[in-house]
């Protein structure tokens, strides 16, 4: 049996679908286990490229099934658009090819409401969700008062809608903001549960029995580490779990598949962060521009779900390492290194400074980073191009040294380097 796992080391938009793109040219699974549409992978193939949200990247591949786990909160409109989209570019998404856990949880038009409801009711202290639903729907499976796909296989599913919005409409009621109508939610859901029957599935059963016949399964996590709900930097999180051991929970696998298991920590060459929270190596201004982009490419630093400008900052090796440790991560794959071709120099953060003693390791974690100062180490920078490199001794001796200088960081080897947006801009490091 082989399970490699896929995880964010930073806080998302890490690169993580190009990397499994990869991957998944040798597997027979592909497999998301958390998270629902406030996910953004892009996968760029010759001139198309392919923004997902909740199917999995490697569904681009025609031998892959696609496997939406029970540890995602899944919105059946934007489903259905991923759906049309990758038919239109001649991909098959047939029941055989895409099954939905009967576990996973739904996310309905009152999640949403409320969901921008109460990120308003905060105010000043509002956290940066993506308005999408996603922490209402876990919080009602937390509450045990969610909806799943199995339940659009009851008679009596559409009840269970009409009784939802009813709930949800009694906080909306208390925070003023605008309560919703049943009866069309009603038709809509009943229209999707018809589409959706021939989907939904026990994929625990399923993504066990392909382990026991030695089959390949990507799983594919969403969101990163920095947004865990118990692992990062709380209360600026996502819902979910976003770590490596999320992949068991969230698939339905036992820690029998987890020995053994090959964890690839995807991490950009720079840090970069969405939305509110802290963030020790934040840099702005004339850098800051150069880091991000202007916003007229793909691959600039602007949200594939939300089109928010990214922050942007230098890597910071403290929180790699941390991540490195919660995932168990047993190898590296840096993306965008391209985007640093060009500066003279470049900063690695190898230590914080609090109260006059440095540090590398977070004593309580990563939810509050507000007393550390950065400690940084300055690196040569590279001129090259290297967007056009396939090998590793290719690579400007420059970027060698600060690619192995992460390594010794997360004490985890680089095995591969993005160094562009296309499929076959990669560097394999054996």
């Amino acid at each position: 049996m082989t399970l490699q796992v896929i995880v964010g080391a930073q806080w998302g938009d890490e690169g993580k679908g190009r990397i499994v793109d990869w991957f998944a040219a040798q597997a027979d699974f592909s497999a998301r286990y958390n998270g629902g549409d406030n996910a953004g992978h892009t996968v760029t193939v010759g001139s198309r490229i392919f923004k997902l949200h909740l199917i999995p990247s490697g569904i681009i591949h025609p031998r892959i099934v696609a496997i939406l786990g029970n540890g995602m909160v899944v919105n059946p409109g934007t489903l259905f658009e991923e759906m049309d989209m990758l038919r239109q570019a001649g991909i098959s998404v047939s029941p055989e090819r895409l099954r939905l856990s009967c576990a996973a949880h739904l996310i309905t038009p009152a999640h949403q409401a409320l969901d921008k409801a109460l990120e308003a009711e905060r105010g000043k202290g509002s956290i940066g969700t993506t308005g999408r639903g996603i922490g209402p729907a876990y919080t009602d499976k937390a509450t045990r008062r969610g909806l799943r796909l199995a339940d659009m296989l009851a008679p009596d599913f559409c009840d269970r809608i009409g009784d939802h919005v009813t709930e949800a409409n009694r906080t909306l009621r208390m925070l003023e903001a605008p309560e919703l109508d049943p009866e069309p939610v009603c038709e809509q859901y009943r229209e999707y549960a018809g589409r959706l029957k021939p989907f939904i599935a026990d994929t625990s059963l399923e993504l066990h029995t392909a382990l026991q016949a030695g089959k390949t399964v990507l799983a594919e996590g969403a969101q990163g580490t920095l947004l865990d709900i118990d692992f990062g930097t709380y209360p600026f999180v996502t819902s979910s779990s976003t770590t490596a051991p999320g992949a068991l929970t969230g698939l339905g696998l036992g820690l029998d598949v987890a020995c053994g298991a090959r964890v690839v920590g995807v991490v950009k060459a720079f840090q970069t962060r969405v939305g509110s929270g802290p963030f020790p190596t934040e840099v702005f201004d004339d850098l800051a521009l150069r880091l991000r982009g202007t916003g007229e490419h793909p691959w600039d630093e602007y949200g594939t779900t939300t089109g928010r400008p990214r922050r942007v900052g230098w890597l910071d090796g403290v929180l790699l390492k941390y991540a490195n440790r919660i995932n168990g991560v047993s190898e590296l794959a840096i993306t965008k290194l391209d985007i640093l071709s060009g500066l003279e120099s470049l900063q690695l953060c190898t230590a914080y400074r609090c109260e006059g003693k440095l540090l590398t390791d977070l004593p309580f974690g990563s939810a509050d980073l507000s007393p550390y100062e950065p400690v940084y180490e300055e690196l040569s920078g590279w001129r090259e191009d290297v967007s056009a490199v396939r090998r590793w001794e290719d690579l400007p001796s420059e970027a060698q040294a600060y690619l192995g200088r992460i390594a010794d960081l997360a004490g985890a080897p680089v095995r591969l380097v993005s160094v562009g947006p296309e499929r076959e801009q990669v560097v394999n490091h054996p």
